[in-house]
Formats: structure tokens, sequence, C-alpha cells
């Protein structure tokens, strides 16, 4: 009888705490989990070619893999790399869908002018948003970035006090004003339950 493998999840690092979090809640299998760095959502062409990496390298040693990412800005990428190879993502467009619920999310057209955090970006809003978008730099590119938008919604997994001043504190940066929706992980846990508790 052939020796059974673990599974792995290739995921965003901006996600891998949260995935933590579930696969330990929900006592999954034997599921291993490699990020691929959160700034590649700044270089969203960067991220197809990354997992298509992973996965490659992964498959011998892994019965099933799953891509914990939504679309993410790879204009089909992303999408053409795993139906190649045979893998499976998440649900959505981006990581604010399946957090609120891909349904949800989609009937929320008066979002149009929202920018949205979750626990990850509020945690890493510095390094992610002001540093990675040079607006520690150069604050004068917050109205080509930001202009647009009349507020953050604050997309929570597992709020602190603490989280939620800094994300009201991001929104008073960027000039925007503030609104908190505590999701907790959405789609994300029940889209991991069904797929690993079967296994």
């Amino acid at each position: 009888m052939r020796e059974r493998k673990p599974s792995l999840i290739i995921a965003c690092g901006a996600l891998v705490r949260e995935i933590r979090d579930v696969l330990g809640a929900n006592r999954l299998g034997d599921i291993h989990l490699q990020a691929i760095p959160a700034l590649y959502h700044n270089r969203p062409e960067k991220i197809a070619p990354a997992v298509a990496k992973r996965i490659a390298e992964a498959r011998a040693h892994y019965d099933q893999i799953f891509v914990a990412y939504a679309e993410c800005g790879t204009g089909g990428e992303l999408d053409r790399v795993i139906s190649e190879m045979g893998v499976e993502r998440l649900p959505g467009a981006h990581c604010y869908a399946f957090f609120t619920g891909v349904e949800t999310f989609a009937d929320g057209a008066d979002d149009m002018r929202s920018f949205y955090l979750t626990d990850f970006l509020v945690r890493q809003f510095d390094s992610i948003i002001m540093k990675g978008l040079g607006l520690d730099r150069h604050p004068e590119l917050r109205d080509a970035y930001f202009g647009n938008y009349e507020k953050i919604v604050y997309l929570s997994q597992a709020p602190t006090s603490e989280l939620m001043e800094k994300a009201k504190a991001a929104a008073g940066r960027l000039g925007l004003g503030f609104e908190h929706r505590p999701v907790g992980y959405g789609d994300l846990e029940s889209v991991l339950d069904d797929r690993f508790a079967r296994i």
C-alpha cells in the first residue's frame, strides 16, 4: 500500500496567519504551508510565475496542492497557470471578497470607492502601503493612489483594540473615512474545511 503524502497549501504571505488559525481550529489533516511574499501584491506580475515554480517543485512530494490566492490582479495569468498544472485556488478576485464572502462582496456595489484593509494589512500598513507604494518618500502620490477613494473599510478577522486603533490611524494618514466590518475568516474557513476535511 502506498504511503500517504501530506498536502500542501501555497499561500499569499498575507494569508498565512489566518490559514494557520483555520487549520489549527478545524484540526485538518497533515498539511504543509508555503508562503509567497505578500509584497508581490504590489507587483502582481510576479505572482503566477512564483506559484508555478512552487507547484513544479512540490508536485512529487505532496498528494494534493492547493493555492491560497484569489485572482489578485494577475490579469488571468494565475488561473491559466493553475489550470494547466491541474491545481485549484480560493474563489474570488481578491482576499477582500473571500473574507467577506464572495457573494456578499459581489453585492456591495456601493463600496467601489472603498479601500480595504484586513488584519494583515493593518499590521503591515507601513511596509506594504506607505513604503511599498513610496508614500513615505513621496506623499504627493497620495492623490494618485487614493484620490478616488472615500473611506477605508477594515475587514477584520480577529480584531484587537490595538489593530482597531492602527486601522483608524491608517485612514487618518490617507485622509479617508473609516468603517469597521468584523467578517472573520469568511469563505477561507469553509473552503479549506471542505477541501481538506475529506482527506
